[in-house]
């Protein structure tokens, strides 16, 4: 199995941790927990802050002093509905007690103190579409550049309609040379419905010194150092993924995958 592709420690309790140190590289942390209702996580943020995403399920969420009280709508996460989402800065604490079974996403990155304890979600959170004809597919954009609510974090999710693709044409940020392109790491924590389907992603530099082809079950993470990597979601299984990014600098921008630039030259005209 490739390096790239984390596959959850169990059903229950935290089935995601991936850390810098356990990724090999320097900014982007995920974590996952699958909580029956009444369990209850807590973590220290340490020098890193945290953006909490209810990606099923509701919960009572407190952390850095506030108690933001009983938080999530959506069960099932392709319902699509906005999810519910908490910022918690670096050099503070958080609680979550599960009110219902439900899944949190616990997506983390360097703080920097510029940013106070707070609701990001579902409040100023649409779903966008993007893209023409099978590269079409639908973003709830949670904490991109153009929301000022967090100090180095980037996330977003994004559904893929079955037969599609996203992060598609290939693209990569894994250079600092703003503003032609910006070097962000990246998690992909994918789901399928129905969850017994399959994914299909590639991760590929240009010189194809990484060139990984992965299937992805449905709760698996896929790791992106670096390089392109699109998204296809075959007949009959809608894909969902919630995307963390991180770097140097919080800004998106990509270069696309020279073979597949024309695609962007079309369709952007």
């Amino acid at each position: 199995m490739s390096d790239l592709l984390v596959r959850p420690a169990g059903d229950t309790g935290k089935v995601h941790d991936i850390t810098p140190q356990s990724a090999g590289w320097s900014y982007v942390g995920f974590g996952l927990y699958r909580l029956k209702t009444g369990e209850m996580v807590s973590e220290a943020t340490g020098a890193r802050e945290a953006i909490l995403v209810l990606v099923e399920g509701r919960a009572e969420i407190s952390g850095a002093g506030r108690d933001f009280g009983e938080i999530g709508e959506r069960m099932n996460v392709f319902e699509r509905l906005p999810p519910h989402a908490v910022y918690i800065p670096d050099g503070s604490d958080w609680q979550a007690r599960a009110t219902t079974d439900c899944t949190l996403a616990v997506c983390t990155a360097p703080g920097k103190g510029g940013h106070e304890a707070q609701v990001i979600g579902p409040a100023g959170i649409g779903l966008e579409e993007r893209g023409k004809g099978a590269n079409t597919r639908f973003i709830h954009n949670i904490a991109m550049e153009g929301r000022d609510v967090a100090d180095s974090l980037l996330v977003t999710e994004v559904y893929t309609p079955q037969g599609n693709w996203s992060s598609y044409p290939p693209h990569r940020h894994d250079e600092d040379d703003f503003p032609n392109m910006t070097y962000l790491e990246e998690t992909y924590y994918h789901r399928l419905d129905p969850a017994d389907g399959f994914g299909i992603q590639r991760v590929y530099t240009d010189d194809l010194q990484l060139n990984e082809t992965m299937a992805v079950s449905d709760g698996d993470v896929v790791l992106v150092p670096k390089g392109h990597h699109p998204c296809g979601a075959p007949y009959g299984f809608e894909m969902y993924y919630l995307n963390v990014m991180a770097g140097p600098l919080r800004k998106w921008r990509f270069v696309p995958a020279p073979d597949h630039d024309w695609i962007f030259q079309r369709d952007t005209k």
